[in-house]
């Protein structure tokens, strides 16, 4: 159980908001101009998975798993790009056809090149490892995300304080209704949406002004942002 700022004791378990997070995949051609491409799709999906504590560590690990598709199979080499939660786990896949060679892990201290990408991705994945799925090789690697299921969220005062006032406002999405997909999300958005509009009115009747307010909103949400990524 915790306190909202206004006194209301609200019991968190109950004020969770299903965010469903849906496996996706993407095709690709293992060449070094994608790498950008590649991060830039892996940043826009996890932010709107609300997961941009990972993002960083999530762009590494497919910077390197595709860069060893160019350096190890060749360039050009038809890949593929796979994304999913494994429990609380990010799950990051990327594959290829060759299925002779192996990556291997070897350490940086030892001077060779090979296998140096993978020094990096051990070091931020919580576990990785290779599959051999029929005509393709899969190496895929795991990031702790910090949640407690694949339908949770990541925690924060602002989150939390937030929900206590939709929980207040009839739009708490017990867990039953995570089952629902979208739906109660969008229900709890279209609330917070009400909300902002409730408090512009607040302010506009108490001589303030409502764009001046968003806009200094807007500025310390993308400062905080920042500070979390």
């Amino acid at each position: 159980m915790t306190a909202d700022v206004t006194g209301v004791v609200v019991g968190m378990d109950s004020c969770r908001f299903g965010v469903v997070r849906k496996a996706w995949a993407l095709p690709f051609l293992a060449e070094p101009k994608e790498l950008a491409a590649l991060r830039r799709v892996i940043r826009l999906h996890l932010g709107l998975w609300g997961l941009s504590s990972v993002v960083r560590d999530a762009q590494l690990c497919v910077s390197e798993l595709a860069a060893n598709v160019i350096k190890h199979v060749g360039p050009g080499t038809p890949a593929r790009l796979a994304v999913s939660m494994n429990g609380s786990r990010l799950r990051i896949e990327v594959s290829d056809p060759d299925t002779r060679v192996l990556p291997v892990l070897r350490s940086v201290a030892d001077g060779s090149e090979d296998g140096r990408g993978l020094a990096l991705v051990d070091g931020v994945a919580e576990r990785w490892g290779v599959d051999l799925r029929g005509d393709s090789k899969v190496t895929w690697c795991e990031l702790v995300t910090g949640l407690r299921s694949s339908v949770d969220h990541a925690d924060g005062p602002q989150v939390a304080k937030a929900e206590a006032l939709l929980g207040l406002m009839g739009a708490v999405v017990e867990p039953e209704e995570v089952s629902y997909g979208r739906l109660g999300v969008a229900r709890a958005e279209e609330s917070a949406i009400n909300l902002i509009a409730d408090l512009l009115h607040w302010l506009r009747a108490h001589g303030c002004d409502p764009d001046g307010a968003l806009d200094r909103a807007q500025t310390h949400f993308e400062a905080e942002l920042g500070e979390a990524v």
